[in-house]
């Protein structure tokens, strides 16, 4: 049946290929991966674990008010390497039909829907491809502006949990109000609004767990202002009682918790200038369109969005332990949510100035900082209660400063340092406290109309762990067509000779239009990948990777 839908959909939308307003993307991921004496990741014997394709078809035809999308994918012969095993062969991922009429206000959406209420807190379903993550709600969504700032939306279906047409248990619904204080009054000094949201989740157990109640809501409200270059925002969330989930994922359903976050963001930016700062408290905030999917690793039937609040690093020795949001109440060890923030701050020296020098110099600080809530936990009852403001253990923290810094027309350079404490038991459930300091050099020389070289090194000491590593890359654009890498961490310091492992990569890139093919041969360290703040764990391999991208 699914089959033949596809072969329908396909036969449907070719006729308005000539049309202007029909857009063509193509995604393609694939790998071909080996084996050497330290990597056996391979789940069985048979070649078809060698060889891994993820693709994706997405077609969008636009007439008048009406908007028409269909998105095929492909995870033939197998899906990429730690992507879950419910992404498989070749069918329909996303299927939309949408009306919109600005001049009625009224956005209507029939199919898979993305939305995000707030700042995710309480409600986002989203894709990342990078992830493998797609938890689009199939169902329907209406979105009426009646005047000029205020907006209510209403949604509801159940969410995608593997291909386009498998959906959870639980069915989701969900309404939200936005009202613009600057647009209804008619200022232009200040921008101000406030927004609510509610997010249901239907799903009866109670046949397996009696006392399981069917029904779990979710409620928040938020704010935001912002004058001569200040701003403030914050937002709460209160979420029902909702089952203890055991680190072994089983369902406690005699144990009832509620939960609730509290985020808060404010700062100052100016020409120049920029500070912010962000913080946020939550406590048992897990929230999934099934019970029995909380905690999976693959952040399948995830119905809110939960990022890690810490600066994003791009160089790979920064990214060896990474912090991700702790939200759950884990009993056996009392660990009960998090409670933290991080805070930035950009300066721009001015060109001509002391430190400015010709070009100017920009300088940018971060720290973070994360602890689980202070709580008393009742072990019989699987309950808790935590105190509002106060720490008990230490999660994470890191300090980073960055210098960003031309020293002439084509030469620039980059200079980051990272302080960090990543305590292992409550992160990763193994025995240890690490910390870490890292220094990493970046210089970029341009010359000719587009070539440029970039060379980077650093080096990560750690006293506990990986222990040490040095590593560095060197990238050339030959031209706007042509570019090239070469790369390499060395786990030289890891107290077991064994793991002391080069994790090399190569690989050439080339680009025309809207089209790119990357090409690549390389070995995988094993940890977290993450994007946006949120992350999932990847296996240690060696192969061949080639990514194919276009746009028509």
């Amino acid at each position: 049946m699914r089959k033949l839908l596809i072969v329908l959909l396909a036969g449907c939308l070719l006729p308005v290929a000539v049309s202007a307003q029909f857009k063509v993307s193509f995604e393609g991921n694939g790998q071909w991966l080996t084996k050497d004496v330290n990597n056996d990741v391979f789940t069985n014997n048979d070649d078809t674990a060698k060889i891994r394709a993820n693709a994706y078809l997405k077609l969008d035809y636009t007439i008048k008010n009406w908007d028409f999308g269909v998105q095929f994918e492909s995870y033939l012969p197998q899906a990429l390497l730690n992507y879950s095993p419910d992404l498989k062969e070749i069918n329909v991922g996303a299927l939309y039909v949408r009306y919109n009429n600005i001049s009625l206000g009224l956005d209507v959406t029939a199919g898979h829907i993305y939305e995000q209420l707030g700042s995710g807190l309480i409600f986002r379903s989203w894709e990342d491809r990078q992830l493998g993550l797609n938890n689009a709600i199939f169902g329907g969504r209406i979105a009426y502006t009646p005047v000029n700032g205020l907006k209510l939306t209403i949604l509801g279906g159940k969410q995608r949990i593997g291909m386009g047409f498998d959906f959870s248990d639980g069915a989701v619904a969900a309404a939200n109000l936005e009202t613009s204080i600057t647009d209804i009054f008619k200022v232009s000094d200040f921008d101000a609004n406030v927004g609510f949201s509610y997010v249901g989740r239907y799903e009866d157990k109670q046949e397996l767990y009696p006392d399981l109640p069917t029904m779990l809501n979710a409620y928040s409200a938020r704010f935001y202002i912002a004058k001569s270059g200040f701003y403030l925002g914050g937002e709460y969330v209160f979420k029902g009682k909702d089952p203890v989930i055991d680190m072994r994922g089983q369902i406690n359903s005699d144990a009832l918790n509620t939960g609730n976050a509290q985020l808060i963001n404010m700062g100052y930016a100016k020409k120049g200038l920029g500070i912010d700062v962000n913080l946020r408290r939550m406590e048992n905030m897990g929230f999934y369109s099934q019970q029995n999917l909380a905690r999976n690793k693959y952040n399948t039937g995830v119905l809110n969005y939960l990022p890690a609040l810490t600066k994003q690093y791009t160089s790979s020795l920064q990214n060896i332990y990474i912090y991700q949001a702790q939200p759950f109440f884990q009993y056996e060890i009392e660990k009960v949510g998090e409670i933290g923030g991080q805070i930035d701050l950009f300066y721009e020296f001015k060109k001509g100035s002391l430190l400015g020098g010709k070009y100017g110099t920009n300088v940018a600080l971060n720290a973070s900082y994360w602890g689980s809530l202070n709580a008393k936990t009742d072990f019989d009852t699987k309950t808790y209660s935590a105190d509002l403001f106060s720490v008990d253990v230490k999660y994470y923290h890191d300090i980073g400063m960055e210098v960003r810094k031309r020293c002439t027309k084509d030469l620039s350079f980059v200079l980051i340092f990272l302080n960090q404490f990543y305590n292992l038991m409550y992160l990763e459930a193994k025995p240890g406290i690490v910390n870490t300091n890292i220094i990493t050099g970046e210089a970029t020389y341009k010359f000719g109309k587009a070539q440029s070289v970039k060379l980077q090194a650093g080096h990560h000491w750690a006293d506990a762990g990986y222990k040490n590593w040095a590593g560095g890359a060197l990238e050339y654009a030959l031209n706007y067509n042509w570019s090239f890498f070469v790369s390499d961490d060395y786990n030289y310091g890891n107290d077991d000779e064994e793991e002391r492992k080069h994790y090399y990569n190569a690989g050439i890139t080339f680009v025309t239009g809207s089209i790119r093919v990357a090409a690549g041969y390389g070995k995988q360290r094993a940890g977290t990948l993450c994007a946006g703040g949120v992350c999932r764990m990847v296996s240690e391999a060696t192969g061949f990777n080639l990514a194919l991208t276009a746009s028509f």
